[in-house]
């Protein structure tokens, strides 16, 4: 990877539950030095680490609290607190309001709260919230999910990558990824609901997000169960005439720098 590329790396991409050889929801986004953890879902902390170990992380970011997307925060504070892990400071972590209160819930088995803040510095997202991560800038946008949830546009000098959330199709996406590389969009619905919230994306509205954003890649993730990857691609294709990929489970996509993919699986007949 060259200067100021961004590699994405899928650790998971499945929903609403791990399957036996996919995750869910998880990416390890990187540049240069900078190692950024996307999304906690269940599972997603054991293939983290064949490619990053916590103590080199600069930091997590949180779609939302949903358990598919950040149900390994768990498992990653007791890593932090209880083990042989030991950082120089807490680990950075940026997530919707009330994020360290929900763990702390959830972690707390007596009198004494869990010490949340031993592990994790916490940063609550806001529509518009920029960060500046190592060599990463991160510009988080509201989207439509029905709680609070954010996608995000991570960026170098020479390369940005949007990653979705689990959002419906919205305004706020198609500008957080206007003009970017790679878009990373989730496509869990079969179809529009009828007569409920629409909270997520088919694959034919990630096709139309990706071309009202003039995206230069697409990457369909998070595809919903009754969906084959190859059936969601195929779909998005119908709404979306540049190169289209599937995140599966351990794919790595180099991004920036004139490249279309790099160590990317194809996508499989089933589901994962």
């Amino acid at each position: 990877m060259s200067t100021q590329q961004i590699e994405l790396t899928v650790l998971g991409s499945s929903t609403p539950f791990p399957s036996r050889e996919n995750p869910c929801s998880g990416y390890l986004v990187s540049s240069e030095s900078t190692k950024i953890w996307v999304d906690a879902g269940t599972g997603t902390l054991g293939p983290l680490q064949n490619h990053a170990n916590l103590t080199d992380l600069d930091a997590i970011w949180i779609s939302h609290l949903h358990a598919d997307h950040s149900a390994d925060l768990l498992t990653a504070f007791y890593a932090l607190v209880f083990a042989n892990i030991r950082r120089a400071a807490p680990l950075p972590l940026y997530g919707p309001p009330g994020i360290a209160e929900r763990l702390g819930d959830y972690l707390t088995n007596g009198t004494t709260r869990a010490p949340i803040a031993s592990a994790f510095k916490v940063h609550e997202l806001h529509d518009g919230h920029v960060a500046q991560v190592g060599h990463l800038r991160l510009t988080t946008r509201a989207v439509a999910h029905g709680i609070p949830a954010f996608g995000v546009r991570i960026a170098t000098s020479a390369a940005t990558l949007v990653f979705s959330g689990d959002t419906a199709p919205c305004a706020n996406l198609a500008e957080l990824a206007m003009d970017c590389d790679a878009l990373l969009c989730e496509s869990e619905s079969t179809a529009p609901p009828r007569d409920q919230l629409q909270v997520h994306h088919t694959p034919e509205d990630a096709g139309r997000t990706a071309t009202a954003a003039n995206a230069g890649r697409l990457i369909v993730t998070h595809v919903g169960r009754f969906l084959s990857p190859y059936e969601a691609t195929r779909r998005a294709q119908t709404e979306y005439a540049g190169h289209i990929e599937y995140a599966s489970p351990g794919a790595v996509f180099t991004i920036g720098g004139g490249q279309t993919h790099d160590r990317a699986m194809d996508a499989p007949s089933q589901c994962e």
